[in-house]
């Protein structure tokens, strides 16, 4: 019988996802599903919806709700990770604070300045996971879905023995999009895709094993309504030949061509960003209006008669049955470049495929990443590396350095201007960051 812990388990659209899937593989129906949450009600919510869709498949597994994460842990063979350190509140000051410093961010949770600031709130309660991991289940995976992901991975990668992957729905997403541009069945297409979290590249993109990129550059080139869809993304396809995986809205930030100057901010990033056009994603009225009718939402959902029961397109739950016995299973993940891509660092949080099965995960070897791909991957590759370097040591001097090499940043700002800009994010996030001695120093 197979024990799933469900940390952050009031993330409740989430967790009812992962249930839902996990429940679909005759293996583990019989699960225990152990959810926790430090916020009671949300838990409370949790543990009803759960138990409503093993009503609903009759399936014969067990749930199980706690607030303490110990009970959780306690024999599990997996542990998914979705918590979230502050809320809006805390949040807004990430993109407020370099905004206005001209530093322009659209969604703000995956590097630059706004995502280092999320990585050093979170770090230390993502290792206290993985050190209790240690104690209570240390043959368990833990399978990280909490953003900045490349970050928390690598601080848990160099912190602790646990198994791990971090799992993003970037990749796939992305290839489904480019086959729907080009009329072809998701089956008839395979790809490589190599990189860093959201800074992943298709190295290769076939449709019946025949090279489709002139197919997805026809498209591009030839239909407004698909280069409007995803305008920075296209942009970077025409230009460096390789189509990269996260939104447009997040890739605007990760870079230094698109959001430096106001009149570029018009031209590619107002319209089609993946995100509502010209605003930022977490200090939106209507995003912090849904999180207040939270209630309302999971009351609606539990009211409703009819539980979707079919398996959706996450890769956590396949990578679970494959790990307690059933069909291998191929996804991308994030784990450590131990030699897998060339021109990347070595040691680095990489985004690579990666086989599951009974004998643990076995990440592919890629090689090398286009040159013009790797320039900009590598550099935000390095900038992780400084930043979780800066937060396992407490030294804010690394932090300054890590977002004065950040492209977009660096694209805007001078030196004298980023170093007034962190001190300014060091002080108001003071109360989060107990691990900096002298914060903004």
């Amino acid at each position: 019988m197979t024990k799933i812990a469900f940390i952050g388990a009031g993330s409740l659209g989430f967790t009812r996802k992962l249930i839902t899937d996990v429940l679909t593989y005759p293996l583990l129906q019989d699960a225990t599903l152990a959810l926790m949450d430090i916020d009671a009600e949300r838990l409370d919510f949790a543990e009803q919806s759960a138990k409503k869709i093993v009503a609903a498949g009759r399936y014969p597994a067990t749930v199980m709700a706690t607030m303490e994460r110990a009970e959780a842990l306690e024999g599990a063979n997996a542990v998914l990770v979705t918590i979230l350190v502050g809320d809006t509140n805390v949040w807004r000051h990430d993109i407020e604070i370099p905004k206005k410093y001209g530093v322009d961010i659209n969604v703000g949770d995956t590097r630059g300045p706004s995502g280092i600031f999320r990585a050093l709130r979170t770090i230390p309660v993502l290792l206290d996971i993985a050190h209790d991991m240690e104690r209570y289940c240390p043959d368990a995976t833990m399978l990280n879905y909490t953003n900045p992901m490349a970050m928390l991975c690598r601080a848990v990668q160099r912190e602790s023995p646990i198994r791990l992957t971090g799992l993003c729905h970037s990749v796939q997403g992305t290839a489904k999009m480019l086959a729907r541009w080009i009329g072809a069945p998701d089956h008839e297409i395979s790809y490589t895709c190599a990189g860093i979290n959201h800074n992943a590249w298709y190295t290769r993109f076939e449709w019946n094993g025949r090279d489709a990129y002139p197919l997805i550059r026809q498209a591009i080139t030839e239909r407004p309504e698909v280069y409007n869809e995803e305008i920075v993304r296209n942009e970077m396809f025409l230009h460096l030949d390789h189509y990269v995986t996260e939104s447009s809205g997040h890739s605007s930030e990760y870079n230094w061509w698109f959001r430096k100057r106001p009149d570029l901010i018009e031209q590619y990033c107002t319209h089609g960003t993946g995100w509502n056009p010209g605003v930022y994603a977490y200090i939106l009225k209507e995003y912090q209006a849904a999180e207040d009718s939270w209630r309302y939402a999971a009351r609606e959902w539990l009211a409703q008669k009819d539980v979707d029961l079919a398996r959706g397109h996450e890769y956590a739950a396949a990578i679970i049955n494959a790990l307690e016995g059933g069909e291998p299973f191929r996804y991308h993940g994030n784990v450590p470049n131990t030699g897998l891509i060339t021109n990347l660092p070595q040691g680095a949080c990489v985004e690579v495929p990666v086989w599951a099965s009974k004998d643990g995960l076995e990440p592919v070897y890629v090689g090398a990443l286009p040159p013009q791909c790797a320039a900009l991957t590598g550099i935000n590759a390095q900038v992780e590396e400084m930043a979780v370097e800066g937060a396992l040591r407490g030294d804010a001097r690394l932090v300054f350095h890590a977002i004065a090499n950040d492209p977009l940043t660096a694209a805007v700002l001078s030196l004298a201007e980023i170093e007034e800009m962190v001190d300014e994010m060091f002080r108001q996030n003071a109360a989060y960051l107990p691990q900096f001695r002298h914060p903004g120093a």
